[in-house]
């Protein structure tokens, strides 16, 4: 295989510009004759006919030449080429050899290029799905995260933006948010996933149901406690359609194949509305809600029987405080018989 042949390679297998990859090539066998033979002006072309790279001295041409790494005599400078004048720089054949030293720096300068190039195509080709949900699978398990193989590129999913106590497997298809696009690479890294964060969910929530892609129904506030709860405000465009029960579809066609994806999570999702009162009372669900009462927009008194509170409240008092969140204000839960009370401030 000639260097043609390796380069038309690259350019199939890792979709690398040629032109990039000839200069690539070029530049790294001019720095290794250079540091053979830096007393002379070398120059490197990539001959495509013959598929090989041919390397040149550049001298001037003189009448009576003194320095011959430099200078190069009129007479068989016009062989070279017949044009030639007193003055002018010709690029002579340059006939002298490298080593095995110089052979392995032209090898590691080349890589180092191509490596450069490979990056700047993972850039140039992600860029633009930054925030977008991708698909891949899982690669291998590394120190702090998984590696997920995504096309022909790896992407690394960290253990922090991963859904707590998932059992993540070799050869399992995975989807991720696209947290990060990154120039140069990481810990050999340039994609970086997330499966933790609300915005993961909202971008399954567009991939699966095509009113929210169109924006028929919008995603007004959505929040999340990654591998317990999300829960999510949608409201719709169309007085026609009821956006819960678009999202969730029939018999939960369209919400299952997310819980699926998501595990053990559940999704709250809740209409909005005008009455932040009524906001308030569903946010709190499975719960059931007696009264809700909200003082100067900043706190929600909630009346509830006492076997709903533990609802409200839900597991380690996330359920209150997701709730807390989605709506803006601090909730403070009344018990209709005792009058005890249980807050959640807003986080």
């Amino acid at each position: 295989m000639n260097l043609s042949d390796v380069i038309e390679t690259l350019i199939e297998e890792r979709g690398l510009d040629k032109d990039a990859v000839v200069s690539a090539v070029c530049q790294g066998v001019q720095a290794a004759f250079v540091k053979r033979f830096p007393e002379v002006n070398l120059s490197v072309i990539f001959n495509r006919h013959s598929g090989e790279v041919e390397v040149f001295a550049n001298k001037i041409a003189v009448y009576s030449v003194q320095d011959p790494d430099k200078e190069i005599s009129l007479r068989k400078a016009r062989i070279i080429n017949p044009k030639a004048e007193v003055d002018e720089i010709v690029a002579v054949p340059f006939e002298h050899k490298i080593g095995r030293i110089e052979i392995s720096l032209a090898k590691q300068l080349v890589a180092s290029k191509i490596r450069d190039l490979e990056l700047a195509a993972i850039y140039r080709d992600f860029k633009d799905k930054k925030g977008a949900i991708i698909s891949g699978i899982i690669h291998k398990k590394e120190r702090g995260g998984f590696a997920v193989k995504v096309g022909e590129n790896m992407a690394f999913l960290p253990m922090e933006n991963s859904i707590p106590q998932e059992a993540l497997k070799v050869g399992r298809p995975v989807k991720a948010l696209l947290k990060d696009v990154l120039p140069v690479a990481r810990q050999d890294y340039q994609l970086i996933l997330d499966r933790a964060s609300a915005d993961f969910v909202r971008g399954l929530l567009e991939l699966e149901i095509p009113e929210i892609f169109e924006g028929i129904v919008e995603i007004k506030k959505i929040v999340r406690v990654a591998g317990y709860k999300t829960k999510a405000i949608v409201a719709s465009n169309n007085s026609d359609i009821d956006p819960v029960g678009t999202c969730v579809g029939v018999g939960g066609g369209r919400i299952k194949p997310i819980l699926k994806e998501l595990g053990q999570e559940k999704i709250d999702l809740i209409e909005q509305t005008e009455s932040l009162d009524v906001l308030v009372k569903n946010s709190l669900k499975p719960a059931e809600i007696d009264k809700v009462e909200i003082v100067d927009d900043r706190k929600a008194f909630v009346w509830l029987d006492q076997d709903q509170r533990s609802l409200a409240i839900g597991k380690m008092g996330q359920n209150i405080m997701l709730a807390s969140r989605l709506v803006g204000l601090e909730i403070q839960l009344q018990d209709l018989v005792s009058n005890q009370s249980e807050e959640a401030v807003i986080s």
